[in-house]
């Protein structure tokens, strides 16, 4: 089956062929850490560790590069993000950087995310940035004024006019138009679309660094065409960011990597969208927001309770990528139900076992068939909430089993197999979910699983002795600890309360 993906650029679905056999390059834009990480940006990273997760079990090697950004990303009064945050914190602009630097790889680990293979910082690319800096004015795109370096678009626009405004999708002028760096230095400039790839550091201005032009820094777009570039090569497999970030900051990577070095720099552009929440786009000013940690504690007036990461997870991934998430109370309860209802099915279908009388039957044929659709529905875009619902398919057949309602003689020992298999996979290697009752090991498979197969073994033992008494005590002691156990035909399952 062919991996098929959305490309922004041609807002097409195209089957995906990467450059190198066998090899994917990705990039992704990463945090700017000058504060706390927010959940709009987990949701993107969430997305791309499925995509990355994916493609490894597909069997690709991937360099998957995602950026820290810790210099050049200007607020629009023209004031470094990171200057910022270090007035105000009154630390070193690079202890800032570290604090949220840190703060944003705890959040990703608590979101179970695989970390890249290359997280390069914007600081420590500075060389390459001003190299690159130098090619654009070599090849007539980059022009000086007062130590500052500004990227000629009309003249990029005229010489290369397929391109500019072929990813954002809008017309020139209203690129031209709405361009945020039309603040930023006016006098300076040909035009108001020109953006700065090098500025002169003001007097006040903490982060600087010597260049041919200036004592200054990189602007914002200058430094993912650079370290892209040096990870990737001049063009590589899939460049990923939120949509927020096509225009500008995408458009003009393309125009720089063009300018500088005659190729685009990617051959796919994919883009999550954004989150809501309760049906608005999320906004300090009217409290319409929550943070990870307010949703992980509950601490907030948006929910009722607080939601394990996992449950969170599982949330972001019943929305496919490129379609708004809304964030409420109601789907958040009914996202842990259906997070809790899966991870039983992983438990009792490790417990099945087929009888020795087995043969391949019309269940075999259905869930073979389930197996199937749920990598179709990865393979069309990485559709997560469609191969979702097929595993839920798988579920209903599974509880099925366990409670008799289905003949357990109509299921293969290699389907068996092969379904256990599958949906280890897809729920821990590809969803990247974890069982939250079982916190300490790979997989759930840890101190806590082990000690209630221990109980659990313990308790049968009881039963087949006829020891009502001791059996009842073990299961409503459980009980008061909030796991519910269930007895079946198979043995005991358990599950911990919502």
């Amino acid at each position: 089956m062919n991996l098929n993906l959305y490309n922004s650029l041609t807002r097409e679905k195209e089957t995906f062929e990467p450059i190198n056999e066998g090899r994917v390059g990705m990039y992704v834009c990463g945090p700017t850490v000058y504060s706390d990480v927010h959940l709009g940006n987990c949701r993107t990273f969430v997305s791309f560790d499925v995509i990355y997760r994916y493609l490894l079990h597909l069997g690709y090697k991937v360099r998957y590069v995602r950026n820290i950004t810790d210099v050049g990303h200007l607020l629009d009064d023209g004031e470094d993000r990171m200057s910022k945050g270090a007035r105000l914190e009154q630390l070193e602009p690079m202890e800032v950087a570290q604090k949220y630097a840190n703060g944003f790889h705890d959040m990703m680990r608590t979101f179970n995310t695989l970390n890249p293979s290359i997280e390069p910082r914007a600081t420590g690319h500075i060389l390459e940035q001003i190299e690159m800096v130098q090619q654009i004015i070599d090849n007539g795109y980059g022009y000086e004024r007062n130590g500052s370096v500004y990227f000629d678009t009309l003249k990029f626009i005229e010489e290369n006019e397929d391109i500019y405004g072929k990813l954002s999708g809008r017309v020139v002028d209203d690129l031209i138009a709405e361009s945020r760096e039309n603040l930023k230095k006016q006098d300076e400039k040909k035009h108001p679309a020109d953006f700065a790839i090098w500025m002169k550091a003001s007097p006040e201005h903490i982060m600087r660094w010597n260049s041919p032009w200036s004592e200054g820094f990189p602007g914002w777009h200058l430094e993912c065409s650079a370290m892209s570039t040096k990870y990737l090569g001049k063009t590589f497999d899939i460049h990923g960011g939120g949509n927020d970030l096509k225009f500008p900051h995408h458009e003009n990577e393309v125009a720089q990597n063009v300018g500088s070095c005659g190729h685009a720099p990617a051959k796919y552009w994919l883009h999550t969208n954004m989150l809501l929440m309760n049906g608005k786009k999320m906004s300090k000013s009217d409290g319409n927001t929550i943070s990870p940690v307010e949703l992980f504690t509950g601490d907030s007036p948006h929910v009722s309770k607080g939601y394990h990461p996992m449950v969170v997870r599982f949330f972001m991934l019943q929305t496919h990528y490129r379609s708004t998430l809304d964030l409420t109370d109601e789907a958040l309860q009914a996202a842990e139900k259906g997070y809790r209802r899966l991870i039983e099915a992983y438990r009792t279908l490790q417990a099945l076992e087929s009888p020795a009388n087995a043969a391949a039957g019309e269940l075999d044929k259905e869930i073979n068939d389930l197996i199937d659709l749920a990598y179709s529905e990865m393979n069309d875009d990485f559709n997560t909430p469609k191969a979702l619902a097929r595993l839920f398919e798988m579920v209903t057949r599974i509880n099925g089993l366990k409670d008799g309602h289905l003949p357990a003689d109509q299921v293969s020992g290699p389907t068996l197999a092969l379904l256990k298999d599958t949906f280890q996979k897809f729920i821990f290697d590809i969803f990247g979910l974890k069982d939250d009752s079982a916190e300490g090991g790979e997989n759930g498979k840890d101190m806590m699983g082990g000690l209630m197969n221990v109980i659990l073994n313990i308790r049968q033992e009881a039963r087949a002795n006829k020891d009502w008494a001791t059996s009842d005590l073990i299961r409503d002691s459980l009980k008061e600890l909030g796991i519910q156990v269930k007895d079946g035909k198979e043995g005991a399952s358990w599950t911990v309360d919502a």
